[in-house]
């Protein structure tokens, strides 16, 4: 894999609580020069992102309803649109994840094609095309066949991604759950991995397995040791 295209797959995430406005912007500054594919960071910071990333080739990511997935569908659909106004080109949300766990499949489905939908909206209304939405699993809380069912609701609301992790639960991406989840899903459906990234053999494994994507808050040092 040559740097550039290392870059590529890097999501530079900073979803720390104690995050600060020089952090952002050092985060974004970090991201422009290394050509990553997109920062991820808090709604809160989307406005800064997108403004300090306005001439970049870096699109501006953040989260809904993130880490547990638990708000209503209502408040996720109003986030998404409110991020994506305020100059978010990628929304990575949370499954409904209580409803999941209770059974309640279609009402994930529901809410997820409803978070599409107002997204595709919002980006078209927005004159920045179709807005990139990426559903997190959180693989960690769900059995593989509940993964498996997962990979089916998403395909059913015509996310773009499957995000394994949030990187707040028990633990993160696995090559395990990246094949898998690579395996169950329809090849217009990428996968990102992410949570516990932290190395260039990290990024490599999950690659291997089938991720077009890696969020990690270790970019910058992935991409310096991979030019040693």
């Amino acid at each position: 894999m040559q740097p550039e295209e290392l870059a590529k797959t890097i999501d530079h995430t900073l979803l720390r609580p104690d995050s600060t406005v020089g952090d952002v912007m050092r985060l974004c500054d970090e991201a422009a020069a290394y050509h990553f594919a997109s920062v991820c960071v808090h709604p809160w910071f989307v406005p800064l992102a997108a403004e300090r990333l306005r001439r970049a080739d870096v699109k501006a990511g953040t989260v809904v309803s993130f880490p547990f997935g638990a708000d209503s569908p209502r408040v996720k659909v109003m986030a998404a649109s409110d991020a994506i106004a305020c100059g978010a080109d990628e929304i990575d949300v949370v499954i409904a994840l209580p409803a999941m766990l209770s059974g309640e499949f279609t009402a994930v489905r529901n809410e997820l094609a409803s978070i599409v939908r107002a997204a595709h909206v919002q980006g078209v209304n927005h004159g920045r095309g179709q807005v990139i939405v990426k559903a997190i699993i959180e693989t960690c809380y769900l059995s593989d066949q509940l993964k498996r069912l997962a990979c089916r609701i998403c395909e059913q609301a015509n996310v773009d991604f499957v995000k394994t992790s949030t990187g707040f639960g028990p633990h993160g991406a696995t090559v395990r759950d990246v094949e898998l989840l690579r395996e169950c899903l329809d090849e217009r459906i990428a996968v990102k991995a992410s949570g516990g990234i932290r190395t260039v053999r990290d990024v490599e494994r999950m690659v291997n397995a089938g991720a077009v994507r890696v969020g990690t808050s270790a970019g910058v040092d992935i991409m310096r040791h991979y030019a040693d």
